[in-house]
């Protein structure tokens, strides 16, 4: 049975090394010891506000980094910072806020404010439930946006390899679980992401995502883009599997005749440290993000 195909000419073994990242990288857990060091360090040298629970779930919390606000923003947030959403990857199954504030310090430095999010994990949680936490994250933040002192209209999500996927369905209106945001979002920032979930399913990414064919579809951002989403920046490292870099092939290709897309290839990056760039002026990735913020011409 091993040999038998299963989706595009794979079989299972193929499909499951293809959606697995980590195979085109040395070694996963210094990437992951490295987020939590780096985190840890961003909590000490940057004030933040921890814990913050945005809906009824125990892992519904976010860490908030509060930004510098200027004289020169405009909108309805005049004088405040815009604020960037960051939503961890992890097959949905890994990590949470404790491992994800490092991409905090450049984009707090640009002069953006930071959330980090924090959402169940599966076999827990559904996919259905996690992209309604994300929602719900940020709904929350918009209506706190006066207390914690961000622009409201300036709210930009980001995600990487799951929370891609993730802050994608949160581009779409009429979900199936959590707030519609999808009108409130000034701009999406989508890494490494999967958007069809088709092959996810027969995968063994699958064993703990527990999707059927039904599942898989409604959680397809790719196959469910509104006419008129947010602007979008889509990259992805140059050292990934092919087949996500189909997906974000096929993300880009879909959201182009839709919206603003600025697609960007980090040609020395890989799944897993491209989130480093975010926000560092000086790399593609980072001055596509500034940019799309409007924090262009800030200084540090």
């Amino acid at each position: 049975m091993t040999g038998v195909v299963v989706y595009r000419g794979m079989n299972r073994a193929t499909l499951d090394r293809q959606y697995s990242p980590s195979s085109r990288v040395r070694s996963l857990p210094a990437y992951l010891d490295e987020y939590r060091r780096l985190s840890e360090a961003a909590r000490h040298d940057h004030p933040v506000l921890t814990g913050l629970a945005y809906g009824p779930h125990p892992a519904e919390t976010l860490d908030y980094f509060p930004g510098t606000s200027t004289s020169t923003s405009t909108g309805t947030g005049t004088g405040r910072p815009p604020l960037l959403v960051f939503v961890h990857g992890g097959n949905w199954q890994a990590l949470g806020r404790a491992d994800s504030a490092f991409p905090a310090p450049p984009l707090l430095a640009a002069g953006a404010a930071v959330a980090v999010v924090e959402y169940g994990l599966a076999p827990d949680v559904g996919l259905d439930t996690m992209a309604g936490m994300v929602r719900r994250s940020v709904d929350w933040l918009l209506r706190h946006a006066d207390g914690l002192g961000f622009a409201p209209d300036r709210l930009h999500l980001c995600g990487t390899s799951a929370g891609a996927q993730l802050a994608a369905m949160a581009l779409l209106p009429d979900p199936f679980d959590g707030p519609d945001v999808s009108g409130r979002i000034a701009g999406a920032v989508l890494l490494s992401g999967i958007y069809d979930l088709e092959p996810v399913r027969l995968s063994y990414v699958n064993e703990a995502l527990r999707l059927d064919e039904a599942a898989a579809l409604r959680n397809s951002p790719l196959l469910l883009l509104p006419a008129r989403p947010a602007k979008v920046v889509v990259a992805r490292g140059g050292n990934e599997t092919e087949e996500y870099i189909r997906q974000h092939e096929r993300m880009v290709g879909a959201l182009r005749p839709r919206t603003a897309v600025t697609e960007v290839v980090a040609d020395r990056r890989n799944h897993f440290d491209l989130p480093y760039d975010l926000g560092v002026r000086t790399s593609r990735l980072g001055s596509a993000v500034l940019a799309q913020m409007g924090l262009e011409g800030s200084t540090t």
